[in-house]
């Protein structure tokens, strides 16, 4: 939320959701263009959106200096509760989002733009201080991009341009979040394949796009970003890479079961993590939830078996079991 929107109104209102960019299907690495949206007719409000965030966000590039880099990020998992999260924590009266869209998406796919079109995302600080003043708080400025977490070279990015930022780490069942991440994938145009067809293509679709990432920075992997429905799950390897750039004082991992079942506590040990004071509960409400149709038994027993290894290994570093193995 901008400054100007915090001394307008108490809490943000809903807007629409979707994809920071959309492409159409067919096209392997579609062009990140108006005509490329345009084309594609289910895309079209989200083009505009997009259309109109870039032109605000060029206009305010000549005053980047004078803006609030994040100190925090919420990196992922995708399909975990960041936007709940990220609706959550804006309503705080010290805290600011980024412009018209919480998921700036810099550091994984938009990282050649440069640090001064990123500035550009966030209020100006003497705005934020202005709007601020009744909390009695210096302003911070967020933003949410599951793609953080997983995209192989954000991490260090993150580290380089925003030392001493905080990282605020969502989890899920990873079951749960690979059958939610199809829907969601489906649902914005970026997946045609059911959820089985998709899993037995993902390994070949995701061939190689990590390394390829790796060493060539400009490149860009739809599927990757768009078809990593069992990979994004394996959470350990992803908070480990998170680990050696930031260490484990600067992440925070907020498991999704328990922040549904019980919001304030786990509101109050954010606040406690990003050092900022509780000036009230904000209305907790979980956001972008998809019905489905249930899962095929025989699939989510081959996903189980095929995570536990995984959440294993979580349970290790997290020092206690994840929410979706307790009592089980």
């Amino acid at each position: 939320m901008s400054a100007a929107d915090k001394t307008a109104v108490p809490a943000r209102t809903d807007t629409a959701n979707g994809a920071v960019y959309r492409r159409p299907v067919s096209q392997p690495r579609p062009a990140r263009s108006w005509p490329g949206y345009v084309r594609d007719p289910k895309s079209l409000n989200p083009a505009l959106k997009q259309a109109a965030r870039l032109t605000l966000v060029s206009a305010r590039m000549p005053t980047s200096r004078a803006r609030i880099l994040p100190s925090f990020l919420i990196v992922g998992a995708q399909r975990c509760g960041t936007t709940s999260m990220s609706r959550t924590l804006d309503e705080h009266p010290a805290v600011f989002s980024a412009v018209l869209h919480e998921e700036v998406h810099f550091f994984d796919v938009s990282y050649r733009r440069g640090l001064s079109w990123y500035r550009g995302h966030f209020p100006l600080l003497a705005a934020a201080r202005w709007a601020a003043r009744s909390s009695g708080v210096e302003p911070v400025s967020f933003e949410s991009s599951p793609y953080y977490m997983f995209h192989p070279l954000a991490a260090e990015r993150i580290a380089k341009d925003l030392p001493g930022a905080r990282l605020l780490v969502l989890l899920r069942d990873p079951v749960e979040r690979a059958y939610s991440g199809h829907a969601h994938e489906v649902a914005h145009g970026f997946e045609t394949e059911p959820f089985e067809a998709a899993l037995e293509l993902e390994p070949a679709r995701l061939d190689g796009q990590a390394e390829r990432i790796a060493v060539d920075p400009d490149y860009f992997s739809y599927s990757h970003q768009h078809h990593s429905y069992v990979a994004r799950g394996q959470y350990v390897e992803q908070l480990e890479r998170l680990e050696r750039q930031f260490g484990r004082d600067r992440l925070h991992v907020v498991d999704s079961g328990d922040f549904f079942a019980d919001p304030e506590a786990v509101y109050d040990g954010v606040l406690a993590f990003l050092g900022l004071p509780n000036r009230g509960y904000p209305a907790f409400k979980r956001r972008n939830a998809r019905p489905r149709a249930p899962m095929p038994g025989t699939v989510r027993a081959a996903l189980e078996e095929h995570y536990r290894p995984y959440d294993e290994r979580l349970a290790a570093w997290l020092g206690h079991e994840p929410s979706w193995r307790r009592g089980g």
